[in-house]
């Protein structure tokens, strides 16, 4: 049995179709809602912020994928292992490699799980190509996006891929011990993943740069300061491992990561 936290959000639901069309028994845990019960999989109410909350998802799994949330990755750990979990696949972050100070939250968790006894694989993918959703509503009504750094290129992945990546790892051992860097196959700017959204709703897309403060300030309404900044360091200034084109993705799927422009094409709808 399969344990998936996060398993209504953009990712965890993916993941956990993945698995059930494989013919894996599946949990599906989130805060709330059971949307995931509806495709005939198992829902349990749980927060990673209250570890003993998850106990009883917990109970008779064989694996587990981990979200980087809460507070107490070593109580979650424990409360996993003593279910009986195996084996966990932790969904990190970038930034937990490139720049561990600014993400110590996520590379906290990586640590955690690393020293939890349990084999385990740790999941880095770069920026969503999802993000680009943060533009659908200028683009919708002004057919403008609006972003800093209009040049500066970065290989933003698939979500889709992140979660085949992730149901493939939770159903095969032999990545146990393996960090996995999860990029899209090309690095685009966001003056160019404009023009691909224009190209996938079949008009043209205005891109309009903003400053770096402009950017800031618009982040700092959903978004703590120092993620902002990191973040903001990341679009802005990427060092060379940011930018770089993994091959992860390919390695686990035997298929190239999916591009930008297919993302947007079968996400046209969004924008139109």
């Amino acid at each position: 049995m399969i344990v998936v936290t996060g398993a209504t959000g953009n990712v965890g639901r993916q993941i956990v179709g993945a698995l059930a069309a494989a013919g894996e028994e599946v949990v599906a845990v989130s805060r709330r809602g059971a949307e995931a019960a509806a495709a005939g999989v198992a829902h349990r109410r749980g927060d990673l912020a209250a570890p003993d909350s998850l106990r009883p998802a917990f109970d008779g799994a064989d694996a587990l994928f981990l979200l980087v949330a809460g507070d107490d990755p070593h109580a979650v750990l424990d409360a996993a292992k003593s279910g009986g979990v195996r084996r966990v696949v932790l969904l990190s972050s970038q930034g937990a490699g490139t720049r561990p100070q600014a993400y110590a939250h996520a590379a906290g968790f990586e640590g955690a799980v690393r020293d939890s006894g349990l084999d385990w694989t740790v999941l880095r993918p770069g920026g969503f190509a999802s993000n680009a959703f943060a533009w659908a509503e200028t683009v919708r009504t002004r057919r403008t996006v609006f972003a800093p750094f209009g040049d500066v290129a970065l290989p933003a992945v698939d979500p889709a891929d992140v979660a085949q990546v992730a149901a493939t790892v939770l159903r095969g051992e032999e990545h146990a011990g393996r960090t996995y860097e999860l990029t899209g196959p090309a690095a685009l700017s966001p003056r160019e993943r404009a023009a691909a959204i224009g190209t996938a709703i079949g008009e043209p897309v205005d891109f309009v740069e903003q400053s770096r403060a402009e950017a800031r300030e618009q982040m700092l309404g959903f978004m703590p300061e120092p993620v902002v900044d990191a973040t903001l360091g990341i679009l802005g200034e990427p060092l060379p491992a940011e930018q770089a084109v993994a091959s992860d993705v390919e390695r686990v799927l035997g298929r190239p990561a999916g591009t930008f422009a297919d993302w947007a094409a079968g996400h046209s709808a969004a924008f139109a």
